[in-house]
Order: structure tokens, then C-alpha cells, then sequence
């Protein structure tokens, strides 16, 4: 049996042939995808950018009440000590601390007994005195009618009218020291000069209490109404008289003034302002005003620390920007984003004097009709088109976002 061996070049021939045949598919795949890629880059563009949405709100002129909050105390419409005016030992207290007393109530007794005396000696002098006027007035009579005759000299009858004069002098002093002792005898019940809800008692029934100390024995408030005076600086009502010359600012005749508690709730009983004081004090630049307010349920407390929110003028024909539409400059200054013609964005430097509520009034930069963005302001660059819409975080009145 003869076997044939392969030529010793067949199996490269055979490898040459496999990869001829793999670039020949490649070359083909490549001649039909290739034109397809290129059309296709060539016929369609990629999508260009949605113009993004922002919330506006449309300015537009209003009227707005100018008000303040200021810092404030609570006192008692009247406040009253209730004193000794004679010395004494306290024999009794006759009311309860804390309760409502009236005026004329007896509050305290002190020990009368050495008023009671003092006042019956004096009523023994003014006896004394009655029948000493009486003798001294006939010998006065006597001497009038022997005068006529030359029975007594002029010296004895002048003795005898001055003597009974003076024993008249004499009742009408002696009168008024049994009034002076009977008074003294009445401040020895201690009454309440107003009333009003009285406090502690700083006495016990057996102290001794006197005219001259310094401590008084109680004290009444009335606080059915209470005043609350508040401090305003002179620099804040000097600005506000000026607008009001200028005509920017009309005052607000009659405006009820609201009262925020110590726990941040809003008294729910309106007051009203009484007056201004008419010095500034020195020491720290501002004014006192007075307002009064009802407290029929005792819950306003004399010395108590409140803050007042009343109402300064009404500003007519105000733009007013709410807050989120307004942002700083690196420089600190105002400015605000508004949409322009063709839906551009274009940035406004404004200036603002105060806040009402969330919104600022706007002095100079915007006017009505211009609309404000309020919402979506994040990598916002004057320029951009955008579209507009009603905001969706921002609360607008009636006709604003449009």
C-alpha cells in the first residue's frame, strides 16, 4: 500500500485562502452599512434644547398699609399703693389677696384706742373753750355799757372785747383739733382708694406700720383696660412725616394696633392709639407712644412684655415684588429677573425700602405690567428664552402670573 504524503506548501495555501475570504465579507458588510451611517448623519440634526419654564408674576400697582412692630410693656390703666397715713399696730387684713376689691372697701384696721383718746381730749378742749366764750362775751357787754358812764377806763373795756375775741379764736381751735383727731381716728381703717384687682400683702396683722415708711401695704391695679406703651426711634417717625408732607404716604386715621404675645399668638382684641409723647428720650433716641387695649379676661398682666403691630400710613400706588422674584449681586445690590421681549430673560438692578408681608416695595427698576420670575431662577442667564407660566410655589393675588 502506497501512501501519498501532502505537498509541504498545502497548508499555507489553504490558510491564505480562509483569510482572503474573511476580508472579502468585511469589504462587502463595509460597502453596504458604511453608506447607510452616512446618510443617515447626514439627513437628521440632534433636537435642540427646551426652553425652560419659569414661574412669572405680573406686577401691578397697589395701595398698602405701612406697618411696624415694636417693642413694648404692659401698665395698668390705674395703680394705686395702698399707705398708712397714722401709726399703728395692724389689729386685722380684710380681703383676700389676688381678688377684686372696690374703692371704699375696708382693707385693713389699725389699733384706735390712742386715736380714740387724743380725739376725746380734744372734744373735753372744745367744751372748755364753748363756756369760756360765753363768760368772756358778757364781761365784754358789761364793760361796753359802763364805759358810756366813765364806771370803768377804756384799757379794762379793750382787755375785756380782746378777751372774748380770743376765747372765740379759741372754739373755732379747739373745732378744728377735734376734726384733726377724728380724721386720725378714720385713717386708722385703711380703705382702697380704686378699684381694681389687689396683690399681695407685703403687712401681717401685728406689724407696726407708719406714715413715713416706704413700703406700701398693697398694691391695686385696674386692668379691665391696660395701656401698652411702645418706643418708636425718632429716626422712623421723622422719615414718616416727611413722607406723609410729600404726599407718598397718607396717615392712617383711627388704625387698630394688634398685640403679639410673649408665646407668639396674636391677642384677638383690637387697641387703639392714644398719643405720642413730646420728647424724645436722651438716652435712647426714641419716642414713647401710648395705646390702649380692652382686657375684660385679666390676661394682658401689667409689666408684661409684648410687641406691638401697628399701622404707621397707607402708600398708594406702590409696586410690590415678592420676595423669592428678588436676589443680591455679588455687590449687595438688589436685583430682579424679568421676562423680556420674545420671552428674554433680562436682569433689572432695583431698589426697595421695606417689606410688606412676602413682598418688598419696589422704589425704582420695575414697573407695572413687567413680569416678574419667581420661580425656576436657578443657572437662569439674562438672554435665555424661556417660557413662562403661573408659579407654582409663589401665592399671587388676582391678576398677577399671567
Amino acid at each position: 500500500m502506497i501512501v501519498h504524503s501532502p505537498p509541504p506548501n498545502a497548508h499555507k495555501e489553504r490558510t491564505h485562502m480562509q483569510k482572503a475570504v474573511i476580508a472579502g465579507s468585511l469589504a462587502w458588510a463595509s460597502a453596504l452599512v458604511l453608506p447607510l451611517l452616512l446618510g443617515g448623519c447626514g439627513s437628521e440634526q440632534p433636537p435642540a434644547p427646551a426652553a425652560p419654564s419659569v414661574g412669572v408674576v405680573t406686577l401691578t400697582t397697589e395701595s398698602v398699609e405701612l406697618t411696624n412692630e415694636l417693642p413694648g410693656r404692659i401698665a395698668a390703666l390705674e395703680t394705686a399703693d395702698v399707705r398708712p397715713q397714722v401709726t399703728g399696730v395692724i389689729r386685722r387684713r380684710l380681703f383676700t389677696e389676688g381678688s377684686f376689691v372696690k374703692a371704699g372697701q375696708l382693707l385693713y384696721e389699725i389699733e384706735d384706742a390712742p386715736y380714740r383718746a387724743a380725739l376725746a381730749q380734744a372734744q373735753g378742749s372744745l367744751a372748755v373753750a364753748k363756756a369760756t366764750i360765753n363768760a368772756t362775751a358778757l364781761q365784754a357787754q358789761r364793760y361796753r355799757d359802763l364805759i358810756a358812764i366813765n364806771a370803768v377806763s377804756k384799757q379794762q373795756y379793750d382787755d375785756a372785747a380782746a378777751a372774748a375775741q380770743q376765747a372765740r379764736a379759741n372754739v373755732a381751735a379747739q373745732q378744728g383739733a377735734v376734726q384733726a383727731a377724728q380724721v386720725n381716728q378714720n385713717f386708722t381703717r385703711i380703705r382702697a382708694p380704686i378699684s381694681g384687682r389687689i396683690g399681695r400683702s407685703l403687712f401681717t396683722p401685728g406689724a407696726l406700720v407708719s406714715a413715713t415708711q416706704a413700703d406700701p401695704l398693697a398694691t391695686i391695679q385696674r386692668t379691665d383696660t391696660v395701656y401698652v406703651d411702645v418706643t418708636q426711634s425718632a429716626a422712623q417717625i421723622i422719615d414718616l412725616k416727611q413722607a406723609m408732607a410729600s404726599g407718598g404716604v397718607s396717615e392712617a386715621d383711627g388704625a387698630p394696633i394688634r398685640l403679639l404675645l410673649p408665646n407668639g399668638s396674636v391677642y384677638p382684641i383690637e387697641g387703639r392709639l392714644q398719643f405720642a409723647d413730646v420728647t424724645v428720650d436722651p438716652s435712647s433716641g426714641s419716642v414713647v407712644l401710648r395705646a390702649t387695649f380692652p382686657n375684660p379676661d385679666g390676661l394682658l398682666l401689667p409689666g408684661m412684655y409684648v410687641r406691638a403691630r401697628l399701622v404707621e400710613g397707607l402708600r398708594r400706588n406702590v409696586i410690590l415684588a415678592p420676595q423669592q422674584g428678588v436676589t443680591r449681586d455679588p455687590r449687595g445690590r438688589a436685583t430682579a429677573m424679568v421676562v423680556g421681549k420674545d420671552g428674554k430673560v433680562e436682569i433689572r438692578q432695583i431698589e426697595t425700602d421695606r417689606a410688606v408681608g412676602g413682598k418688598w416695595i419696589v422704589t425704582r427698576g420695575l414697573k407695572a405690567g413687567d413680569r416678574l420670575i419667581v420661580e425656576g431662577l436657578v443657572n437662569l442667564r439674562p438672554g435665555t428664552v424661556v417660557k413662562p407660566g403661573a408659579p407654582q410655589q409663589v401665592t399671587v393675588a388676582s391678576g398677577e402670573g399671567r
